[in-house]
């Protein structure tokens, strides 16, 4: 007797009598061969291998495929579009979400202290791969959680000064990804923000202190940079929604002639409350990330960010196909944007020299 016959009849066919199941094989017409009697307890104990077969054998299937462990400090709802990018960048090497490549999620909501629990809950799920993107506590999270597993992370600040890699053209280990230059570029930043208000003597910087390898690369260029031209500087911190209006309430008491954003992910992630924040003072700002401009911010010069999501798909496709990262060079990004908002400059009777304006990949008006 075979277990789909069994089961047909079973589902079909029990008895009044609880203790016992009336069991009975038919032939393919559908008519009744021979008659047995089992005890409740056996026909469970039958139906318990046959069910629980069915979804070991759905999860056999679902584990053959490779599954990636993505890592973010932000949120889904954030980063919509961008996530999108990275699976494009994974169908380029053939890997299709839900077809081919599984991927676990795990979203730190804004919180640098969850990213080292969710990447050690990553660790144990032992997923082929995990990806960090956006985020330098969060790939020194994961290195601290694996030596094995493969990271690919896209972060800001120098990969081989922070201890991700051992060098640019050889990683070393199991770590490679994206330099996003966005700690290098701040002090261009800041020169940008001094031609734009030529007359500024102080200038307030914000930065996230809870990202604390990312915020001491990036201050140290931009100290240089005010250095070099002569500006005071005033830092102002915040690494929750509800500083913000704390640090331009800070700021807004010390009276500095501009702003400088920087370009850590928590605050990439708050753009409209930033800009309006800014609008509502009258401060001119600079921003690393065009997503500020295309909300009214007054300017941005930073990494083509959508593009470095997809590399990052890219590098992981290729990780998944059998390259090691200790043999995928680490890639920076070299695709930078300045951007200038016309309408925001009226709005704070501001007039940007023509010569910059000259230089800018994009003008909105």
């Amino acid at each position: 007797m075979t277990y789909f016959k069994l089961l047909t009849v079973l589902v079909i066919s029990p008895l009044t009598n609880l203790g016992q199941f009336d069991i009975v094989q038919c032939d393919a017409g559908g008519h009744r061969m021979q008659f047995d009697q089992l005890k409740r307890r056996e026909i469970i104990t039958l139906l318990g291998g046959i069910v629980g077969a069915w979804p070991l054998a759905a999860r056999a299937q679902q584990s053959a495929m490779p599954v990636i462990g993505f890592l973010h400090l932000t949120s889904l709802e954030t980063n919509r579009e961008n996530l999108a990018t990275f699976r494009q960048g994974l169908a380029d090497t053939g890997y299709i979400e839900g077809k081919n490549v599984v991927i676990e999620y795990r979203w730190a909501q804004g919180r640098n202290d969850q990213l080292p629990i969710l990447a050690a809950e990553l660790v144990r799920l032992q997923v082929s791969v995990i990806v960090v993107l956006e985020s330098t506590n969060g790939a020194l999270a994961a290195k601290a959680a694996t030596q094995t597993i493969p990271i690919v992370f896209m972060q800001g600040a120098d990969p081989v000064r922070i201890g991700l890699v051992d060098s640019l053209n050889q990683p070393g280990g199991n770590l490679t990804g994206i330099g996003l230059l966005a700690a290098e570029t701040a002090g261009k930043c800041l020169e940008l923000l001094i031609e734009s208000v030529p007359k500024a003597k102080s200038v307030a910087y914000l930065r996230n202190p809870t990202n604390a390898a990312f915020a001491k690369s990036e201050t140290r260029e931009v100290e240089l940079a005010a250095g070099t031209h002569g500006v005071g500087l005033l830092i102002v911190n915040a690494s929750r929604p509800s500083e913000i209006e704390t640090a331009f309430a800070d700021l807004v008491q010390q009276r500095p002639d501009a702003l400088q954003v920087s370009s850590d992910g928590f605050l990439l992630n708050h753009p409209d409350q930033i800009v309006a924040l800014a609008a509502r003072h009258a401060v001119p700002a600079i921003y690393a990330w065009p997503q500020f401009t295309e909300v009214g911010g007054l300017m941005s010069y930073g990494t083509d960010i959508r593009n470095a999501w997809r590399q990052a798909g890219n590098y992981t496709g290729r990780i998944l196909k059998g390259e090691r990262p200790a043999d995928l060079p680490v890639q920076q990004a070299t695709k930078i944007e300045l951007v200038i908002n016309l309408k925001t400059a009226k709005t704070l009777r501001l007039t940007f020299p023509i010569t910059l304006l000259g230089r800018a990949d994009r003008v909105i008006e």
